[in-house]
């Protein structure tokens, strides 16, 4: 079974076509691109998928549910992360509390539950801590752990980016031509991070 099936989905903006009729599924397990020139679908394809944008016809299913209509919140809760071809980060904030602040969809509790099961808050909180530790070892982001993400290399807020993404947990991951702007080395990261 497809984890995820994008049947005949066509987006228009007035008279502009940006897809059309495109179809794809992707199977779990599997690394899969979505290449094409310039001004060929490629982020409005993705857009749809997370739900930035809705389809103006077809259908986007995951896991047999339809997400054609989803919000980007509603996508994001159902399994599928986005790191964007535009940085999406808060630059005044360091590396870890962006990555903490991707995690506030797994903090199960509410204000009130905070201050009278503080016990209970406080033991989700060291959880989510945790994995995000463990993000930026597997991302290589230790040095920069405490740094602003503004005072840090283009190159190394792609990685940021790809990190804040991976808190998430997703089932599937999507790039949005997450090596652009990186050099080699850089690009070499990238790739050894995905095909971990």
């Amino acid at each position: 079974m497809a984890h995820l099936t994008i049947s005949d989905v066509t987006l228009s903006f007035g008279g502009l076509k940006a897809l059309s009729d495109v179809n794809m599924t992707i199977e779990p397990g599997l690394i899969t691109s979505i290449i094409g020139p310039n001004g060929a679908g490629k982020t409005s394809m993705l857009n749809c998928i997370s739900g930035f944008y809705h389809p103006t016809r077809g259908n986007i299913f995951y896991k047999d549910k339809k997400l054609t209509h989803a919000s980007p919140h509603e996508v994001s809760n159902m399994g599928i992360a986005r790191a964007f071809q535009n940085l999406e980060l808060f630059s005044g904030l360091t590396v870890l509390d962006n990555l903490l602040l991707a995690r506030h969809q797994n903090l199960k509790y509410s204000f009130l539950q905070a201050v009278v099961f503080y016990g209970k808050a406080s033991r989700i909180e060291a959880e989510n801590r945790a994995y995000v530790e463990g993000i930026i070892d597997f991302m290589e982001l230790e040095p920069y752990r405490k740094s602003l993400v503004g005072n840090l290399s283009y190159g190394v807020q792609k990685k940021v980016e790809v990190a804040r993404a991976l808190t998430l947990a997703p089932d599937i991951l999507l790039l949005d031509e997450p090596m652009a702007g990186m050099n080699q080395e850089e690009k070499e990261d990238i790739v050894r991070f995905v095909m971990d």
